[in-house]
């Protein structure tokens, strides 16, 4: 739509993974070269992950691109099945009949299929992408189908790929020889700031004019804030900026333009959930909207920001509540003390005992300005123990509280 208006051949920020607009950050470039090494060298299991949208699709498609000699590739993207599904759609991806055929037979057809590449000098290899929806089970599975072996080589590579979810399942107690058996382990992490900026240009150069769009200082910060270095979300603000321009007919992107179009796509919550993890800068707040605040109240350069109202005297006025309420736990300490003499002075005045054995009652120690009620609760003890007369021995508050058997208050 907007692509003669700013000189370009095609779209820059599509979001169909499309390998001729490869970045290769730090990142990513160290996953191409491990999985590049992985695949010549025939290791047996490799694990790639990576956020929704980080680029692992995209790096699949160049790695594939490079046309190995003699790999035989198969594709599974629909990981929502069964341990038979599973099986089948693998076996169908490298051209096996699956029809009416039951998990023995797609087993034995592989067994074959895969002994037969092994004599031509053929390498299958199986990728699992969306693997993080898969099990346990259907991962142990899997790990089983690296056991189809000639005498001397693995007869199938596997690479899983998928979300972090993935390591979180394979870190499981009953998948250790799975970990055990993957021998190239990859991360695409987020870009940073400046990768950001080489990849809108790079994006843009690739699409045929570097140049198209000027983006003013502190563009590319909101950019990244908001997408969080993610390439997909990148391209989506990206998108949007550029229709935007070619809206009001100009080729540069300010400040307020992007934060307009941030604001307009509620971007927090639309891909985020509203969940802010880093504190904002001061020009990514969307026009309009009141400055969010991250973890602990953080916000704008990472200061904690009162919402509206809520002064320095309202949290002065809400220290003192508190230190008025800490202050009362002293009194509230030797009321509980005095209770609780009381309470066991009545339970050994009414609690009969042989003659011989009565026992002078254990008081607790008393909590500095307690000793006058000490005293009290002690005369008491003395005065009545002389002419009670022994209760029945269901009586006593505290047997009645807290009786039974093993109760120390028989």
């Amino acid at each position: 739509m907007y692509e003669s208006f700013f000189n370009l051949k095609k779209k820059p920020f599509e979001l169909v993974p499309d390998p001729d607009f490869i970045y290769l950050s730090r990142s990513h470039k160290k996953a191409l070269t491990y999985l590049d090494y992985g695949i010549r060298e025939r290791a047996g299991f490799i694990l790639l992950t990576g956020e929704v949208g980080a680029g692992k699709t995209t790096i699949i498609r160049d790695l594939l691109n490079k046309k190995y000699d003699r790999l035989v590739t198969a594709k599974v993207f629909n990981t929502r099945a069964d341990s038979i599904q599973l099986l089948a759609m693998i076996n169908d991806d490298f051209g096996l009949p699956t029809a009416g055929k039951d998990r023995i037979a797609l087993l034995r057809d592989l067994n074959d299929f895969l002994l037969e590449q092994y004599a031509a000098g053929k390498q299958p290899f199986l990728i699992i992408d969306e693997a993080q929806n898969l099990g346990a089970d259907l991962l142990e599975e899997i790990r089983m189908l690296s056991n189809l072996e000639s005498a001397h080589s693995k007869l199938l590579q596997i690479m899983l790929v998928g979300q972090p979810e993935l390591r979180e399942t394979l870190s499981g107690p009953g998948l250790m020889q799975l970990r055990q058996r993957i021998s190239i382990n990859c991360h695409l992490r987020a870009l940073t700031p400046e990768e950001t900026a080489e990849y809108v240009v790079h994006r843009m150069e690739v699409a045929g004019n570097a140049e198209a769009l000027h983006f003013h200082k502190g563009v590319i910060e909101i950019i990244h804030y908001y997408s969080r270095g993610i390439p997909r979300l990148i391209n989506i603000i990206c998108d949007f900026i550029m229709l935007s321009a070619f809206a009001e007919e100009v080729r540069e992107a300010s400040v307020e333009m992007v934060r307009e179009i941030i604001g307009d796509l509620d971007f927090e919550n639309h891909y985020w959930n509203g969940i802010i993890t880093t504190p904002i800068p001061a020009a990514a707040a969307p026009a309009g909207a009141p400055p969010a605040t991250g973890p602990a109240g953080a916000a704008g350069s990472g200061a904690g920001t009162l919402p509206p109202g809520a002064g320095g005297s309202d949290l002065a006025s809400r220290l003192a509540s508190v230190e008025a309420e800490v202050s009362r736990v002293p009194s509230v300490l030797n009321e509980l003390n005095e209770l609780m003499g009381r309470l066991r002075a009545e339970s050994i005045i009414r609690t009969p005992q042989p003659p011989g054995e009565r026992k002078e009652a254990a008081l607790p120690v008393p909590l500095k300005g307690g000793g006058e009620v000490h005293a009290k609760v002690e005369k008491a003890v003395s005065r009545e123990a002389a002419t009670v007369t022994p209760a029945p021995a269901t009586g006593g508050l505290m047997r009645r509280l807290f009786g039974g058997a093993g109760s120390p208050w028989k």
